[in-house]
């Protein structure tokens, strides 16, 4: 998850039973399963749990068998992380790659996969930025040398990769150094960038923004872009936009974002409330089918997260940005997807 790091930047065909390549244009709303912490459901119950809250996509960060077995036959749309402790493996090695791939993704039967995230946030959640590049590239081919060349490969990245204000002013900062040929990579084989959009932090960093700006609650235009003569209503277009203008200054402006974490805490901050998890979470699911400013159309979302982890390090807030409480019941606010 993007962390207080990226505070000040103002600012996701049928083939062994797989089906890959859903269009990234189309709207549609995800929710992250994390499982870090305690009385958490079993997988075959979190698939439930989703499905009867009417969410039609999950992001995975501990892949195993137990999770895609439980998936299998139930449509919802899925992002795979390879996870941080692997990247040098799969950087290395193409019978690594080919390992993984077969292991978590030919060997499974009745799964929607559509992405592929070699890498999270790296390196702040780990690994050597070095790695991603050749381990997306030996994951790549490892999926075309098993026909399943339609699941999309990428990497998810904060917002702290990029700096820049206005959002036409984006490109890709220190911390992003490594981002420009990623970004052309995904360009030449057509896959998004995975990026976690995280307004809260933004906000929390940022003295001067306005918390109705962070909540999508913000009467009319905030910030007005005198470079591409966009209007501004929430930190959220601002953010992703940014995103967008650092991929056009690395030469990839083909590339299309998927946001692959957006969420806010609903404890362990005077901000961080119930009322305001839900305003967000849920102004975010009723804006996703508009798009931003410079990218009018749907938004493939995925919000963070599906549970309370008590087992979370870092700030008090980490713990607590879950729709559910780890136990399931009861929510820890409603919302309508």
């Amino acid at each position: 998850m993007a962390r207080q790091h990226a505070a000040s930047v103002l600012a996701a065909a049928l083939v062994v039973g797989i089906l890959a390549s859903i269009p990234a244009a189309v709207e549609s709303i995800g929710v992250c399963y994390g499982v870090n912490g305690d009385w958490l459901p079993s997988a075959s119950e979190v698939v439930q749990l989703y499905k009867s809250n009417g969410i039609t996509g999950m992001r995975v960060y501990n892949v195993n068998d137990d999770t895609l077995k439980a998936l299998s036959g139930s449509n919802l749309g899925l992002i795979l992380d390879t996870g941080n402790t692997q990247l040098n493996a799969l950087a290395s090695s193409a019978s690594n790659a080919d390992a993984w791939v077969k292991a978590n993704v030919q060997s499974q039967q009745g799964l929607t996969i559509k992405y592929i995230a070699v890498g999270n946030e790296v390196p702040n959640q780990g690994g050597r930025t070095q790695d991603v590049l050749p381990a997306m590239k030996n994951i790549q081919n490892a999926l075309v040398r098993a026909g399943l060349g339609g699941i999309k490969v990428s990497t998810a990245v904060h917002s702290g990769v990029t700096k820049g204000f206005p959002p036409s002013q984006g490109t890709f900062s220190d911390d992003g150094a490594h981002m420009p040929p990623i970004a052309q990579y995904l360009a030449s084989i057509g896959s998004p960038l995975l990026a976690n959009i995280y307004p809260y932090f933004s906000f929390k960093g940022t003295p001067s923004i306005d918390i109705k700006y962070a909540l999508f609650t913000a009467p009319g235009t905030v910030v007005h872009d005198d470079g591409n003569g966009k209007d501004y209503q929430n930190l959220f277009d601002a953010l992703v936009d940014t995103m967008y203008s650092a991929l056009e200054s690395a030469g990839a402006g083909s590339v299309p974002i998927v946001v692959s974490e957006s969420g806010w805490p609903s404890a362990g901050d005077p901000d961080a409330t119930a009322a305001n998890a839900r305003t967000y979470n849920q102004n975010l699911i009723n804006h996703v089918g508009k798009g931003t400013p410079k990218r009018p159309g749907a938004i493939e979302a995925y919000i963070f997260a599906m549970f309370n982890e008590n087992l979370k390090g870092g700030l008090e807030t980490e713990k607590h940005f879950g729709l559910f409480h780890s136990d399931k019941y009861p929510q820890v606010y409603s919302i309508n997807f």
